[in-house]
């Protein structure tokens, strides 16, 4: 069995301690894509590591909660990740769209917020802005449903042609007062107000949470960051987790320098999972059933 690795700051190892020391109060979240699944070129083809969903089946009965926080909506990345009727995964939670969609295993069924309005000023937009602006051949564009996302990953220089577009996107975004969330060759826009933070941190305080890690990839993580580190502050330890490099490329340097741990992309995440269900064994004091 492989040891839990030492996270690199005083406040991740306290975070680390607290979750191995009673883990019927830690709550363990995740990003999805670059997180629990390797970044791929086409949104759509995004799976989870074949790995992740046995390792969070084996770890989550000895957990207060586990939930996937993220910017899909929350019946993809039930889809994409295979967490439907998952067993051990039967209190999971999804925050998909950044909090605002919400998917429960123990129901089966999505509750959501009211559509943002401008996604769909934006959606009939965007393919004219995109050819106005000479958007080269492999820009993609992704609907989300609640947020619209264009993709440059599959251009012959993913950057240059990020660069082109930011002008533009941006402004069509303010026209209809939308913001634009940055990720790895990724401008996505979509209603203010909801982000990962405000979703992870409303989510510790329901399920009463009294540790928690995340582990996230990309810029659109940082919120969660913050909120983490908010909660510390109030107490409630907390571990940081970057998933970088391996099969996501080069680590997000805003999402490494503050982490306290950095793992090698989705590989490295399933084997810190691993790691902590070994650690804490099969007769571990797991919560009681809800």
């Amino acid at each position: 069995m492989a040891a839990v690795p030492t996270p690199r700051t005083a406040a991740g190892r306290k975070g680390l301690d607290a979750i191995m020391g009673e883990p019927r109060r830690a709550v363990l979240a995740f990003d999805f894509d670059g997180t629990l699944a390797p970044i791929v070129p086409d949104p759509d083809d995004a799976r989870a590591h074949p790995g992740a969903v046995p390792a969070l089946s084996r770890l989550a009965p000895r957990l207060c909660a586990v939930a996937v926080v993220t910017g899909r909506p929350a019946e993809d990345a039930v889809r994409y990740a295979g967490l439907a009727g998952a067993v051990g995964l039967e209190h999971l939670t999804v925050l998909g769209a950044y909090g605002a969609e919400r998917w429960d295993a123990a129901t089966g069924s999505v509750t959501a917020a009211p559509p943002p309005p401008g996604v769909a000023a934006v959606r009939a937009e965007l393919p004219g802005l995109l050819e106005d602006s000479g958007a080269p051949p492999g820009t993609r564009i992704e609907d989300k449903g609640r947020a619209v996302a264009v993709h440059t990953r599959r251009t012959d220089d993913p950057a240059a042609a990020l660069t082109l577009l930011s002008g533009p996107l941006h402004a069509l975004a303010e026209r209809h007062g939308l913001l634009v969330e940055p990720g790895r060759m990724v401008l996505e826009l979509r209603a203010p107000g909801a982000d990962k933070g405000a979703a992870l941190e409303a989510y510790v305080r329901e399920v009463g949470g009294g540790a928690v890690l995340y582990g996230g990839d990309d810029l659109g993580d940082l919120a969660a960051f913050a909120a983490v580190e908010k909660l510390r502050g109030e107490g409630v330890p907390g571990l940081l987790v970057c998933s970088g490099g391996g099969e996501t490329g080069e680590s997000v340097p805003e999402i490494a320098d503050r982490a306290d741990l950095v793992v090698d992309g989705p590989s490295g995440v399933v084997r810190l999972l691993e790691s902590l269900a070994g650690s804490l064994g099969d007769g571990a004091d797991g919560p009681d059933t809800p």
